[in-house]
């Protein structure tokens, strides 16, 4: 009886934690968009939309972990506070990935797909506070290396969408020519939901039989100096860092058994 009570309530919290969500996205973009009429110094409104972006998330984070839905467990968070430009790479098992990471990084700037410049939640949201989008292969790197050099860390999902069970999609190789063009140290952080949940395959509504704990590793800054040949070509080098990154967030993955060797 005790475990069908908690499971009701934690399906009850997540539902008003959704609710919220979409209720504060599409009012912060609607008044977002307002605002871009009358405060014109891009720079400094993009700094206080983001702030109140970080502010926003880390309560939310907080209220579900008082509302016994989540744990969270962050190792090496420092790095993520630092507020030095760095480009962090991350796997993605769960929705709330960005949503924890924007949490703990004071100055981000996320990297976001093309649906979410549609979304009525996110739409003035992704606008106010400069996010990059990921439509524009051209314009991409320049976007996210004046990002970089405006003092932001970079946040970044090379998979491109949350990642299958038990394994990586392949990581795309924007982050690298952006790191290669800014010279931006790469800061890799490792993701783990357990029990799984929010994943692409499971709804909002797929609550666990028990509260998830998310749990986040920074492992050490990487320098693209040592991921690539010196007298490599871009797209080479790009590929070299790519990979490099890939194999390590891999590896660290199975080392901290976050991910299961398979038969």
């Amino acid at each position: 009886m005790i475990a069908r009570l908690d499971h009701a309530w934690r399906l009850v919290a997540t539902a008003l934690a959704f609710a919220a969500f979409g209720l504060c996205g599409l009012l912060f973009s609607v008044v977002a968009f307002a605002l871009a009429g009358v405060w014109p110094h891009r720079a400094s409104r993009e700094r206080a939309v983001t702030y109140v972006i970080h502010r926003f998330f880390g309560a939310l984070v907080a209220a579900l972990q008082r509302a016994g839905v989540m744990e969270l467990a962050v190792a090496g968070g420092d790095a993520l506070r630092a507020g030095r430009p760095a480009i962090v790479v991350a796997n993605h098992p769960t929705y709330l990935d960005v949503v924890v990471l924007l949490a703990l990084t004071p100055s981000a700037c996320c990297v976001v797909k093309r649906a979410h410049w549609r979304n009525p939640c996110l739409w003035g949201i992704v606008r106010a506070a400069g996010y990059v989008s990921n439509a524009d292969p051209v314009g991409f790197v320049q976007d996210c290396a004046r990002r970089l050099a405006n003092g932001y860390t970079l946040i970044i999902f090379p998979e491109g969408t949350r990642s299958p069970p038990n394994r990586l999609h392949a990581f795309s190789r924007g982050f690298a020519h952006t790191a290669l063009e800014a010279g931006a140290p790469i800061v890799p952080v490792l993701l783990h939901c357990d029990p799984p949940t929010l994943t692409r395959q499971m709804r909002w509504y797929h609550v666990p039989a028990r509260r998830f704990r998310l749990t986040v590793n920074v492992l050490d800054a990487l320098g693209v100096e040592r991921l690539a040949p010196r007298t490599a070509a871009p797209a080479l080098a790009a590929r070299s860092v790519a990979s490099a990154v890939e194999a390590h967030i891999t590896q660290h993955l199975f080392d901290y058994g976050f991910l299961e060797p398979r038969n």
